[in-house]
């Protein structure tokens, strides 16, 4: 599963956002600068996390951006869910239920899908890991530049090329 570049650079600017916590907004301006992202990019990605409400604006000399709350009461799902529309594996899966994906196969088609065990367990999954990270993790994690792991004794995940 990809997510889009507007979930990467959306998590960025949380993330950003999230160092800047309890100093005053930051603008937009500043973010593109600090994470190498462009600028009127970034003014959809965060008008797509102001409309979720996990950023507030303030206009003027000082205005800019900040979080609507602390980075540790954001889990990274909404953040995603905000940019994205829904965390879905395949194509089949459609927006259900805040929270939910199901696949889009109905009565008997529904039961005769082979692979929609496998394609639930995958949208689980990546449900749960990103309802069990928080900004506060990757706000930290983005200071200290450790590398956080994944499960016992595994620090990172094969990648596999198609037709290996």
């Amino acid at each position: 599963m990809t997510f889009s570049s507007k979930a990467e650079y959306g998590v960025r600017l949380m993330v950003e956002l999230g160092r800047q916590e309890g100093e005053r907004p930051t603008s937009l301006k500043a973010i593109a600068e600090a994470e190498d992202l462009p600028l009127s990019y970034l003014e959809h990605v965060v008008a797509s996390l102001k409309k979720a409400g996990l950023v507030e604006s303030s206009r003027g000399a000082h205005g800019g951006y900040r979080l609507a709350r602390p980075p540790g009461e954001i889990a990274m799902d909404e953040v995603v869910l905000a940019l994205e529309g829904s965390i879905a594996p395949m194509e089949c899966f459609t927006a259900a239920p805040p929270g939910k994906v199901a696949c889009s196969h109905e009565g008997e088609e529904s039961s005769a899908c082979s692979t929609r065990l496998l394609w639930m367990r995958v949208q689980t999954g990546i449900v749960r890991a990103l309802q069990g990270t928080t900004l506060a993790e990757l706000v930290e994690f983005s200071r200290c530049g450790e590398q956080p792991l994944i499960g016992e004794g595994v620090t990172s995940l094969p990648v596999v090329q198609a037709g290996s």
